[in-house]
């Protein structure tokens, strides 16, 4: 019996990176001899083992055999002869797929230091396709290891668009899809996992309001970058500067599926696309499962976002109406991850990363003086009831437009 610790924390610990997980393979061992030295089985599906003490996974060598569609397709054999060279070709990419004994030695059958040294993600061998979930995680890889300056090898974004085309990702299910594309979006680089995916084919399949924008143009004078599509990912990276919250950097991405049903012949011009961008936000929402906070934002953000840009054009009514939609008085954090979306779009357009975005600050400071007007005055002045809320939405409003008068009157 012998264990080797394998996969990312390997990797990791070749990059010179803390490893967080570690990950171990058991060879030359049976269920029953894991049992008898005191670890606890876990996981249906192959026998995966918790250390006595530390509690980290031990999982005996295995090998796995396509049978069916989705993740539990299939065939896995584990028994004492299977070898680590046999286990670690069962793995995504070469990588992953290293591992390393008690005494330091690198086992690395498959070239993944060198492919670590020349930044390059490959896949391990051709087993990769029996798997189209593979095709998410190398996405997703793409834009954790953006930094280092990895890319994607020509046979393996080959194989990863020929799985695309093939249907292969219509067998995966929705859950996944999403796990795999949060992850993504807790990455600094998330930007770089949508477009590996528009590359290969992906995004077409499991994000096809997102995959209309790109082609779509703008007007260039606005977008310098002018594609829809590119500008979608510009803001996703502008948002991975601003927030860490994923519900920021999903609304970000999001925020203009309208544009992607704009009739050809007003391009490229887009008005009403707020509006617009709502159906396909939710049909998008609701094939992934996206969770409720993240959808809300979102829909907020296609909703409303142009309004923020227009800021100082608003009238009071018309900015307290923007505070009542974005219900802040009952979740005053919305207020900043809606202005952070916002200000990701502004950011998000070719030359005008840097650009100053005061509307953002201006909103804040209209939130501060609503807020000065509250119930009680409204209950001190005799209003009663239902008629408390339509004296106070008169009353901040009004305070809004004086305050608006008196800024434009300073200016």
């Amino acid at each position: 019996m012998q264990t080797y610790l394998v996969g990312g924390a390997v990797r990791d610990r070749l990059l010179g990176r803390t490893a967080h997980d570690h990950d171990w393979v058991v060879v030359g061992a049976t269920p029953a001899t894991m049992l008898a030295l005191g670890y606890e089985q876990v996981g249906a599906d192959f026998p995966v083992f918790l250390h006595p003490k530390t509690h980290e996974e031990y999982a005996l060598a295995r090998t796995e055999r396509k049978q069916g569609h989705g993740y539990q397709g299939f065939v896995v054999a584990f028994d004492a002869s299977v070898t680590l060279e046999q286990d670690l070709l069962r793995r995504d990419l070469t990588i992953n797929a290293m591992a390393m004994s008690d005494d330091g030695t690198l086992v690395d059958p498959y070239g993944g230091r060198a492919d670590l040294e020349q930044r390059v993600l490959r896949h391990v061998s051709p087993a990769f396709s029996e798997d189209p979930l593979r095709v998410l995680r190398v996405a997703r890889f793409a834009a954790r290891f953006a930094p280092l300056g990895f890319t994607i090898a020509d046979e393996t974004l080959t194989l990863m668009t020929n799985m695309s085309q093939q249907g292969d990702l219509d067998h995966l299910v929705a859950e996944r899809v999403w796990q795999e594309t949060q992850r993504a979006l807790g990455e600094d680089h998330a930007d770089v996992y949508f477009d590996v995916l528009h590359r290969c084919g992906a995004l077409a399949v499991w994000f096809p309001e997102l995959q209309a924008l790109f082609g779509v143009p703008q007007p260039e004078q606005h977008h310098p970058e002018i594609d829809c599509g590119l500008h979608a990912l510009l803001s996703l990276r502008a948002a991975c500067l601003v927030s860490n919250d994923v519900s920021v950097r999903w609304a970000a991405l999001v925020h203009d599926l309208g544009k992607g049903l704009t009739p050809k012949d007003h391009w490229p011009r887009h008005i009403g696309h707020e509006k617009r961008g709502l159906k396909p936000l939710k049909q998008l929402a609701q094939r992934l499962k996206v969770p409720k906070e993240a959808q809300q934002l979102a829909l907020l953000a296609s909703e409303f976002h142009t309004h923020v840009h227009r800021a100082f054009e608003l009238r009071g009514e018309t900015l307290l109406n923007l505070l009542n939609k974005l219900d802040v008085w009952r979740k005053p954090e919305r207020l900043e991850q809606f202005l952070q979306v916002c200000e990701a779009d502004s950011h998000g357009r070719t030359g005008l990363e840097q650009a100053p975005y005061p509307q953002a600050d201006y909103v804040r400071q209209a939130y501060q003086q609503a807020l000065t007007i509250d119930a009680k005055m409204m209950i001190a002045e005799g209003f009663q009831g239902a008629a408390i809320r339509h004296a106070l939405d008169q009353a901040r409003a009004k305070h809004l437009q004086n305050w608006r008068n008196h800024r434009q009157t300073e200016r």
